[in-house]
């Protein structure tokens, strides 16, 4: 298996991208229709198969369960709920805890942010009254986690990736769960987590072509989805998921998975999210399938050190999105995750919102550092490192105003 890391443009192999308006029978998609009833469902199918798995549906046993419901939360501010999800199947459950913060000043329904956090809901605010994850929490310096589960210190530890006041002053809702309750972010063989409540008699594990770990955070996000339908303080009709890094990744799955997500926004999300593959710049397929065996399905192993053998590349996953909004931010030093091959899968999804009858991309070029295009494919590269900053916020924020027109 080759691991060399490649940080150099000119070292990126030529490359011929298929087209995701060329049928597999060879017919050219030309209108909605085509796209819709032939095409998508076939790139579709191609992603599930050879990258992300096959994920089950909803489940016939779901409940929801307010935990709590504060209406004077962050100096009063905002309402804070704590609602669990509770999936039952095979005689065993899955508990997916939801943590919204609704503006106060807002008129209801609000438009509401969704994404999955990698610390536990109590890791993005100081607030005290947030429930500790009584989960497996992976080790981090710093984060009062002991023994992989977190303490009292662990509150607000990773609140610089989520500026919660900010978010509710700009007059929208933010809605959290911890990644950890849909799949523990490590490696056991797919026995904790929400897997074994799908395993068919005699089954053990995901069948080569069944979800790993970011199909079942994608999943999680489509069960929030469920419960957002049921909130009437919540309007289910301009829900925007997203992620960063690693669930950047299984928040661009969602999006192309569950159409019911109005807007979709990707944070510096690299390889197996909206880089590339074939270039083979920075994480390659072989390096994250080698590092994090349990985040894609079985069948993508066979294409470490193969990229070009693999029928489908990630514009694809960008296409499967139109014509709803979609947008992809990068970092300048963020290398690892390509942010040439990130804005490289925008532009190559272009043709596919165009011929939706959007505005698509409206660059031609990779703009410079700081310098964020706003079109219904929303791209930035912004200084620094792979983080997720206030700047990323801020874009994605003027991004849902822009296609919301929420300007409080």
């Amino acid at each position: 298996m080759d691991l060399k890391i490649n940080f150099k443009e000119t070292k990126v192999p030529e490359y011929n991208l298929p087209d995701p308006l060329i049928c597999l029978d060879g017919t050219k998609v030309t209108d909605k229709n085509q796209w819709f009833q032939k095409r998508r469902r076939e790139i579709f199918d191609l992603f599930e198969h050879h990258i992300y798995g096959k994920m089950p549906g909803k489940s016939e046993k779901m409940s929801f369960e307010i935990r709590s419901i504060n209406k004077n939360a962050l100096k009063g501010i905002a309402t804070r709920k704590e609602i669990s999800v509770i999936i039952e199947k095979n005689q065993s459950e899955a508990k997916l805890d939801i943590l919204i913060y609704l503006p106060n000043f807002q008129p209801k329904p609000i438009a509401n942010f969704i994404f999955l956090n990698f610390y536990g809901n109590h890791s993005i605010h100081q607030d005290p009254n947030i429930m500790l994850s009584k989960q497996w929490i992976p080790k981090k310096i710093g984060y009062g986690i002991f023994k992989h589960r977190a303490t009292e210190k662990s509150r607000g530890m990773n609140s610089s990736k989520c500026p919660v006041e900010f978010i509710i002053d700009r007059g929208y809702a933010l809605s959290t769960i911890y990644s950890g309750d849909i799949d523990p972010d490590f490696d056991d063989g797919f026995q904790n987590g929400a897997h074994p409540l799908f395993y068919k008699k005699g089954q053990t594990k995901p069948a080569p072509d069944e979800w790993g770990s970011i199909g079942a955070w994608a999943w999680g996000l489509s069960r929030a989805m469920d419960y957002f339908e049921t909130d009437k303080d919540i309007d289910n009709n301009r829900v925007v998921v997203m992620g960063h890094s690693r669930l950047g990744k299984a928040a661009l799955w969602a999006g192309a998975a569950d159409p019911r997500f109005a807007i979709v926004i990707s944070n510096e999300s690299g390889c197996g999210g909206a880089a590339l593959f074939r270039r083979k710049f920075g994480e390659t397929i072989s390096h994250i399938n080698y590092q994090f065996p349990h985040w894609f399905c079985e069948n993508f192993k066979k294409y470490n050190d193969k990229e070009y053998e693999l029928p489908i590349d990630q514009h694809m996953i960008i296409s499967l999105i139109a014509p709803r909004p979609v947008y992809i931010g990068s970092a300048e030093k963020d290398l690892w995750s390509d942010p040439r091959g990130e804005f490289l899968s925008a532009k190559h999804a272009d043709p596919v919102y165009k011929m939706m009858g959007t505005e698509g991309l409206k660059a031609v070029e990779m703009p410079e550092i700081n310098q964020p295009i706003l079109s219904t494919i929303g791209y930035h590269i912004r200084e620094g490192e792979h983080d997720i900053l206030k700047y990323d916020w801020e874009r994605y924020l003027d991004f849902a105003d822009y296609h919301f027109s929420n300007n409080p």
